[in-house]
């Protein structure tokens, strides 16, 4: 049995205006999967590339299916590792007591794996993320207490059963001859 994972805990980050613009322009779709996927307001862990060298290694090497996705995400798809994802689509709304890792008991651990693609798209390679085994851990960024348990949903209401109408006698359907259509 693996030992309980304490992520660090790195402050949730605040949305520019700019930002904030660039996400109402997001269409509706792509904005629920950047929610669902804690992508909305992503912390970027530091990079030994600066941002014109990671603009230029997406633009010249990247393949085309590297592109139809991360292109769908207003600050991409494929850049980010799972810490560094943000805040959760509940806490975001304001429902901090619906947390995801709360409903779930505690953080989403990547398995520290990703594949090498070819030119083509096709996976050729198993690349280890972190050779130390250190976990890569989506914690939601969100200050609010994600021990307790999430509120328990209410419990729905039994209508009563409406009342069956008695069932009429059934007649029997009236003959058809060989030439005649039925009109119904």
């Amino acid at each position: 049995m693996t030992a309980p994972i304490s992520p660090p805990r790195r402050p949730q980050r605040k949305l520019t205006e700019a930002e904030q613009a660039v996400l109402a322009g997001v269409q509706a779709l792509c904005f629920h999967r950047m929610l669902h996927l804690g992508l909305v307001d992503p912390v970027p862990n530091p990079s030994p590339m600066s941002e014109e060298e990671g603009a230029w290694v997406r633009e010249q090497v990247w393949t085309k299916p590297f592109h139809l996705i991360d292109d769908g995400y207003a600050w991409g798809f494929w850049r980010w590792s799972f810490c560094e994802k943000g805040t959760c689509w509940n806490c975001l709304a304001g429902r901090c007591e619906w947390c995801m890792h709360r409903q779930k008991g505690g953080p989403d651990v990547c398995d520290n794996v990703d594949w090498v693609h070819n030119h083509r798209g096709r996976t050729v390679a198993r690349l280890i993320l972190r050779p130390g085994g250190e976990p890569c851990v989506w914690w939601c960024r969100c200050p609010c207490d994600r021990s307790g348990p999430p509120p328990a949903a209410p419990e729905p209401q039994q209508a009563e059963p409406e009342p069956v109408p008695a069932k009429t006698p059934s007649r029997p359907a009236p003959a058809i001859r060989p030439n005649q259509t039925p009109l119904f």
